[in-house]
């Protein structure tokens, strides 16, 4: 996963546990906007969410945080 996006992706995940606490769940479409203006960028998050790691479709904030700030 490119860097600008571990940063954008920690920074979403930070802001819905700050909202919403611990136990907020997220999807890696929270990563981007409602349309689909960088479907690389897109499909590179898709491709470590699902292929890579075999996410369910929503997980916790907490946990994808931890896993992207670890280097996975």
């Amino acid at each position: 996963m490119r860097d600008s996006l571990r940063e954008k992706a920690i920074a979403i995940c930070n802001a819905k546990i700050a909202k919403k606490g611990d136990g907020v769940g997220l999807s890696f479409y929270a990563f981007f906007a409602n349309k689909n203006d960088d479907p690389d960028l897109l499909m590179e998050a898709a491709e470590w969410w699902i292929k890579h790691h075999k996410l369910d479709h929503f997980e916790k904030a907490v946990k994808v945080r931890d896993m992207i700030a670890s280097g996975q």
